[in-house]
């Protein structure tokens, strides 16, 4: 019997290929969109959520249910000791709580962990695990790395607009449509499990330069000294997304860049024109 199964969900921005190329499981985050439920990477595609978003459909995200978290465990359980489930963070969905009360039934053969990551910095806590576990760490020890290490992981990302955070009621009309006459590009930071504003900008590339100098701050103070991983993430345009990729790869040459879409749990917030660029100390 294999000693430790680990699953993480599509938030992380992990397709169902380099899941099986990894070798771990993967729950796809669902969507109402118009009062039919989707998945993420199953039967909804980026274009096809994109369009859906840019005809006004009603779109809202939710969680894994409990019976599909429990189909999956159960049949993990039959080839393996036990099970890491490393979901989304628990400050912006209660995917960790359910899972995490699920598998009290389990006698401690399901630890799940909440190290507060999202995207491409929950992709990493994948990766770290993975690292951990063949190393011969035990479920539970892993956990106890990646819950340490939280902090140890900054994201920035650029917004082409306030209109999503307004109709989610993060913001309020009246911000938003100042925002909108002020031609503004907010940049947001996601530290520690808070998504926070970090700067207004006037245009996306003053926004690009924010969240560069950003990155080079974190660089020279908060990871000095450790081996980090730098990644990017965009959603719409794959043209721009490409640009900012090449915007970053061009600003830090030593890094070799982990490029992705960004992840539709969090696209469902912030709509499509949106950069992200994540800092993350690795195992």
């Amino acid at each position: 019997m294999n000693k430790i199964a680990i699953i993480t969900d599509t938030n992380s921005g992990i397709s169902q290929e380099e899941a099986s190329h990894l070798g771990i499981s993967l729950v796809p985050m669902p969507f109402i969109i118009d009062g039919y439920t989707y998945y993420e990477n199953i039967d909804l595609t980026q274009k096809e959520f994109f369009d859906k978003m840019e005809r006004g459909c009603d779109i809202t995200t939710s969680q894994p249910s409990l019976g599909s978290l429990i189909e999956l465990w159960d049949e993990l359980l039959k080839t393996h000791e036990t099970i890491l489930h490393i979901p989304m963070t628990s400050s912006l969905s209660g995917s960790f709580a359910s899972a995490y009360m699920l598998a009290k039934e389990y006698n401690n053969r399901v630890i799940v962990v909440d190290n507060l990551r999202i995207t491409v910095t929950l992709r990493q806590s994948v990766l770290d695990a993975l690292k951990l576990r063949s190393l011969g760490f035990s479920a539970i020890e892993i956990k106890e790395k990646l819950e340490f290490c939280s902090g140890e992981a900054n994201i920035y990302l650029s917004l082409d607009t306030l209109s999503y955070l307004k109709k989610g009621g993060r913001i309020t009309p009246a911000v938003a449509a100042i925002g909108s006459l002020l031609h503004v590009k907010p940049v947001l930071s996601y530290k520690n499990g808070i998504l926070a504003p970090y700067k207004k900008t006037r245009g996306q590339k003053t926004a690009w330069k924010e969240m560069l100098k950003a990155v080079e701050c974190d660089l020279e103070h908060h990871f000095k000294g450790k081996d980090v991983s730098i990644c990017t993430a965009y959603s719409g345009s794959k043209e721009q997304g490409e640009n900012w990729l090449k915007t970053v790869q061009d600003h830090f040459p030593d890094f070799k860049i982990f490029h992705t879409k960004l992840s539709l749990s969090i696209a469902t917030h912030t709509g499509p024109g949106v950069y992200g660029i994540s800092c993350c100390s690795k195992f």
